[in-house]
């Protein structure tokens, strides 16, 4: 499954769904809803202060009919408006929350909130999309954001996260490559021992819906010829959908290499609560901003 083919999948869904943005203060997010009504992936609505948000649909030079996808809901202050989109998601009025113009962790309070949260019993856990030059499909990679040294019990809750939101994106049988330093068990090398669990944790049932394998380094996750060169025999090995990074600094070196020297178009969406939630920057491009709707509309269809 290829970026392109996963917004035409989306694109040909009889059933659009419906994405509640928390305090939508900036005219970025009225941009990307723009270009995600036009490309038909979603519909929104907007919480945050009406007034200000009349103003930025108009100088975002919203159409009529583009305007007829949003609705707005008015709330004060990022805390109101966090607390208000999450209601939205739990009511059945929308099916993706999407992190606006506040900070993450008082869009994240909202989405933990005991009583009238998000929560599901799973661990949070983030899982990035990326569309490169000269690969003919999708890569994941979990977890770069959320989770910062997660133990071996985690890691497979990630998993499970993970398979769970790209199978809604059209990926059958996700091959998972849990990456370390070296492609053997070396008790001194915390991620390889884990990586050995998990596939056999994987063998055994425990995690379902997948195929696991590891200790794989990143080479032989992703090139079949480096895993020919180093003799690996593996369903995963070159072929690897998802890559399982054994800390959040792995991740965030590795998501930011493909980004800036990969020229990867980004998406992302925090996964393990009742609805996927949308996480991005005024500083992503159009395509990324696009990229992650499409994960969150597409992977919602499995919660």
């Amino acid at each position: 499954m290829t970026y392109e083919e996963l917004i035409r999948s989306i694109q040909e869904a009889s059933e659009k769904k419906t994405i509640a943005v928390a305090h939508a203060d900036d005219i970025s997010l009225f941009q990307a809803a723009k270009e995600a009504i036009d490309l038909q992936l979603a519909s929104f609505i907007f919480t945050g202060p009406a007034e200000k948000m009349e103003i930025l649909a108009e100088e975002a030079g919203l159409t009529s009919r583009q305007r007829e996808k949003i609705e707005l809901v008015d709330t004060s202050v990022p805390k109101e408006s966090a607390i208000k989109a999450v209601e939205l998601i739990n009511k059945g009025k929308a099916h993706v929350l999407m992190k606006g113009m506040l900070s993450t962790s008082v869009l994240l309070k909202a989405v933990l909130n005991k009583e009238a949260g998000l929560r599901t019993g799973k661990i949070l856990s983030h899982t990035a999309g990326f569309s490169l030059p000269g690969r003919d499909k999708m890569l994941f990679i979990t977890d770069a954001a959320m989770n910062i040294n997660p133990d071996l019990n985690e890691k497979a809750q990630i998993i499970r996260n993970t398979v769970e939101a790209v199978k809604g994106l059209g990926v059958e049988n996700p091959r998972v490559a849990a990456i370390a330093a070296v492609e053997t068990v070396n008790p001194a090398m915390e991620a390889t021992i884990h990586a050995a669990a998990l596939t056999q944790m994987n063998k055994r049932g425990q995690i379902t819906g997948c195929v696991v394998d590891g200790p794989l380094g990143f080479d032989n996750a992703v090139s079949e010829e480096a895993a020919l060169q180093k003799g690996i025999d593996s369903a995963v090995a070159g072929k690897a959908d998802i890559l399982l990074v054994p800390d959040i600094e792995t991740g965030n070196v590795l998501y930011k290499s493909l980004t800036y020297f990969g020229n990867a178009v980004v998406g992302g969406i925090i996964t393990g609560a009742k609805a996927p939630v949308i996480l991005t920057s005024r500083a992503d491009s159009v395509n990324s901003k696009l990229f992650s709707i499409a994960m969150g509309t597409g992977s919602s269809s499995v919660h």
